[in-house]
Order: C-alpha cells, then sequence, then structure tokens
C-alpha cells in the first residue's frame, strides 16, 4: 500500500495524492479539464459550458491548472482581449486517467443518491 500518514511539511511535499490527487480532483477542476477536451476554448465558453461556477473561482483555477501544466493560456490582443485556453499533453493524459473515475460516477450516481437518502432517513438529528 501506498503510504498515506504525513507528519511534517516536507512530506507532505512528497504524497502524491495530496500534491497531485487532490487538487486534480478538486470541485472544478475535472469538468475544467472536461471543458476543454474537443480543443481550445475562449474563457467564456469553458463558463458557459460549465455553466454554475463564478469568474473568480473559474479564473483560480485555470491558473492553478496552468500552474501545474495541464493548460495553456493564450491571449489574442483585438479591439477586445480574448483569453483562450487548451489542454496540454499533460492534460489529455489526465483527463485520459480520470474517465474511468468520471465513468464509474457517471454509473453510480443512482445507487450512491438512494443510500444517502436512505441514510438521511434513518440517521439521527
Amino acid at each position: 500500500m501506498l503510504p498515506i500518514t504525513v507528519t511534517n511539511d516536507e512530506e507532505c511535499e512528497l504524497c502524491p495524492i495530496r500534491t497531485l490527487i487532490a487538487p486534480l480532483t478538486a470541485k472544478w477542476r475535472p469538468l475544467i479539464l472536461l471543458s476543454l477536451q474537443d480543443g481550445k476554448q475562449r474563457f467564456s465558453d469553458v463558463k458557459q459550458l460549465i455553466g454554475d461556477i463564478t469568474q473568480r473561482v473559474l479564473t483560480e483555477n485555470l491558473r492553478n491548472l496552468e500552474r501545474d501544466g495541464y493548460l495553456t493560456r493564450e491571449v489574442h490582443q483585438t479591439t477586445r482581449k480574448q483569453v483562450y485556453y487548451e489542454l496540454t499533453e499533460r492534460g489529455h493524459a489526465a483527463i485520459d486517467s480520470l474517465m474511468p473515475l468520471i465513468n464509474w460516477a457517471a454509473g453510480n450516481l443512482k445507487e450512491v443518491k438512494t443510500s444517502r437518502a436512505d441514510y438521511d432517513a434513518r440517521a439521527p438529528e
């Protein structure tokens, strides 16, 4: 088994789950990566594809994904600045790795929601 216990910041930085997987699977990031799966998108298109994300949260997550090398940012100076994002090789590899989990989630959503409802119905307040 992969060691999961850390006792200090240095050990935490060496943990692939804490350092790579947890940030990559944070709330919005898989959705952002999936929105770029079919090619380059403008910021506004990514926001529209996701729908329920604020501009501030999208900007913050795009910056972090760019920082980690999952996507590139391209600015076009026209009469109105246009910003495009595109997956890198690492970004495509990340999606390929996440797809089995995403497909599992899609196939188990109904059952998990039923389990949650059953638990909530019998759990004490």
